[in-house]
């Protein structure tokens, strides 16, 4: 099997590739929804499924500890064909009836069996560098959740070509995890306890550790799942001629998001978990509370607001699974990181579903600002696990 650089370029490789299943009917759909095809709120229902089939797929990997007790490799290449298949399925029903949202539905269950063992692949392979490790691995997700957008804003390229293209993304990537090796600190549970599993999750750090966590994700896939529309919707009031490339732009709002997952990975293993946490939810709740009054400065301004934002939404990701990882049993580290995002996308589906209903209400000029509530109790949330003893467990005792 592959050493250490070839499997941590493989498992990268293989983490953007699979998770361009979770944007590309969102991506196709933003289109849909700019011709009159879909509504916001049918847009709003495909990303929804994705979430409660990740979420369903989450608890039956956390109950049945499967996170934990089988080759992460054959898990993750199973789930990443899994989802290339019922992705393709698209290319039959279309965009308009039950049979999609099902097809959506168990598109986010399969990529259950890749985000989160991914990550503990990639952790398996370091201790000192764990933040930098997975914000890496996140940062490739957020390439990954970007492309979508690319492939969909490239003239003459329609909806099925977009899934087409994702779907034969995923299924490289099953193949291609085979070949990577397991690090050295990667453990497999000998037996699985889920009572075990309870108590973890409920010592106070990790409750800490999640709850920020949940304040991030209030805020994190509502953003990426809207921000395309309310960018076509900004750049129009702004006048600019860039709204008729707002896919383009909306790429690259996305996929900057990865500069700062790399940058924040560093920073934290160096500063803290905490300290990185905090400062990053700060401006990400700054820029929710603001973006939607841009368009009255101009293009730039919106796209500035825009890009800041990218960058700040999702660079504390990596640090809130860094944390829980550091701070659990090494048996146990698959099943809490399961866990973790379980709770999170449970949450995301909730405001996502939402804000169709919040931009009927107060117009795009506010509905983003409904988002800054999360990030702001996250700051909270990292500052009182700060506090505590365990904390010291954190990037080496740095917090």
């Amino acid at each position: 099997m592959a050493g250490k650089p070839l499997s941590i370029g493989l498992i990268l490789f293989c983490q953007v590739s699979a998770m361009t299943l979770w944007f590309s009917a969102t991506a196709a759909a933003t289109a849909l929804v700019a011709d009159g095809t879909l509504s916001g709120q049918q847009a709003g229902l495909l990303t929804g499924a994705v979430q409660l089939g990740f979420v369903a797929g989450t608890l039956l990997s956390a109950l049945t500890g499967m996170a934990d007790r089988f080759d992460p490799r054959r898990l993750f290449a199973a789930s990443a064909i899994g989802g290339a298949a019922a992705n393709a399925l698209l290319l039959v029903t279309g965009f308009d009836g039950a049979a999609t949202v099902a097809l959506r539905f168990v598109t986010g269950m399969t990529l259950a069996g890749v985000y989160p063992v991914g990550m503990k692949m990639a952790a398996g392979w370091t201790q000192k560098g764990m933040g930098l490790m997975i914000g890496v691995l996140v940062g490739a997700l957020t390439l990954g959740s970007s492309l979508p957008h690319l492939f969909n804003a490239v003239v003459g390229l329609d909806w099925r070509t977009t899934i087409v293209i994702s779907s034969l993304c995923a299924a490289s990537a099953a193949g291609a995890i085979l070949f990577s090796g397991l690090g050295p600190h990667l453990r497999r549970a000998a037996r699985f306890r889920l009572s075990e599993a309870r108590q973890a999750v409920l010592r106070k750090p990790v409750l800490l550790a999640n709850a920020g966590y949940l304040g991030h994700m209030w805020e994190l896939y509502a953003m990426w799942a809207w921000i395309g529309v309310f960018l076509e919707w900004a750049l129009t009031q702004a006048a600019s001629p860039l709204a008729a490339k707002s896919g383009l732009v909306t790429f690259a709002v996305i996929a900057v998001g990865a500069i700062g997952c790399v940058v924040a990975g560093m920073l934290a293993d160096r500063f803290g978990r905490t300290t990185v946490t905090m400062a990053a939810m700060a401006i990400s709740g700054a820029c929710a509370l603001l973006i939607g009054l841009t368009p009255a400065l101009g293009a730039f301004a919106v796209i500035a607001v825009a890009l800041i934002w990218g960058v700040s939404v999702i660079a504390d990701s990596a640090q809130f699974s860094a944390s829980v990882a550091e701070l659990s049993e090494p048996e146990l580290v698959g099943t809490m990181l399961t866990l973790q995002t379980c709770m999170g996308f449970l949450l995301t589906f909730l405001i996502i579903q939402a804000m169709p209903l919040i931009v009927a209400a107060s117009g795009w000029s506010h509905a983003f600002a409904t988002l800054a509530i999360g990030p702001w109790l996250g700051v909270l949330a990292m500052w009182r696990l700060r506090r505590l003893p365990e904390a010291k467990r954190l990037a080496h005792g740095r917090r």
